[in-house]
């Protein structure tokens, strides 16, 4: 496979295909953002090739996600004689920068909430199908939640520049209005909130995470980094499944924050051996 070359262009990223949890490219990148990332060295195809074999993906699967990858302008590729290496692009590096922070960095701010909530009012004909679904996906990632049609919410009046720009690549920013306020004394607020986001749905899927890892206790240094892997790779959706409503605005007990816990915990607690594993796995290949 020829090198692709490395630009500082920024390609074009799918946050729907980023959100998705099952395909081989998606645990790729999730071990390129884990492994890869922290070095600044190539890896071998049959590196990568071994790793993804530990979750299933078949050979075939695991090349065509690196060919992917690097198509879309990740990763760029180095051939030695028969064989071929890997290395991140600086856009590939920049993603995967951006992506830990949003990553490891989700779950750990409580910041306080003033009662200010950010209210769009965008209304799209039904006969726009297609564009009443790219404004409802593109507001739900930027955490905006609708009570009733056409009204569009959320607790964070700084995503203000965000909703603009949706609205204006839309081509909506005629229609649309926002507003910035406290709620009135018409109503009651938690069934606002109750009306505008699938807060139980979204705390079945924080169970299911806590009751994935809180008891798994891998031993050897290929299962760490297997968990450790399963770990980050479950825990990367949450940040564009969640709107990160303030505390007071969530359930007594909520799943979230008892998640939260456990990813940051279980993450210090399998990281030295899993990285310590990867270590050993690229110092075979290179020996080889």
């Amino acid at each position: 496979m020829s090198a692709i070359a490395d630009t500082t262009a920024r390609p074009t990223v799918s946050r729907r295909r980023e959100v998705s949890h099952t395909s081989a490219r998606s645990v790729l990148m999730t071990v390129l953002g884990e492994f890869v990332l922290p070095r600044d060295r190539p890896v071998w195809t049959s590196t990568l090739v071994d790793v993804l074999a530990m979750f299933g993906i078949e050979e075939k699967s695991a090349r065509q996600a690196l060919a992917r990858t690097a198509a879309e302008g990740w990763l760029v590729s180095q051939r030695h004689g028969r064989r071929v290496r890997w290395s991140l692009t600086t856009p590939g590096r920049r993603l995967l920068s951006e992506g830990a922070e949003r990553i490891y960095g989700f779950g750990r701010d409580h910041t306080p909430w003033d009662g200010t909530w950010l209210m769009l009012l965008v209304s799209v004909p039904e006969t726009k199908r297609d564009l009443r679904h790219s404004l409802r996906t593109r507001l739900t990632w930027a955490g905006f939640g609708s009570p009733t049609p056409g009204v569009w919410i959320c607790p964070d009046p700084s995503r203000h520049d965000e909703a603009n720009s949706i609205v204006r690549e839309l081509g909506l920013d005629a229609e649309a209005m926002s507003f910035v306020a406290s709620y009135g004394r018409i109503g009651d607020e938690d069934a606002m909130v109750a009306r505008a986001w699938d807060l139980t749905a979204l705390e079945e899927r924080y169970e299911d995470f806590i009751d994935e890892f809180a008891a798994l206790a891998p031993a050897s240094g290929e299962a760490v980094l297997h968990a450790q892997t399963r770990l980050v790779h479950e825990w990367r959706r949450f940040p564009f499944l969640d709107p990160r409503l303030p505390g007071r605005l969530l359930p007594d007990g909520w799943s979230g924050a008892k998640a939260a816990e456990l990813f940051h915990r279980r993450h210090v607690e399998w990281r030295p051996v899993a990285q310590r594993h990867w270590d050993q796995l690229v110092g075979a290949e290179e020996a080889a």
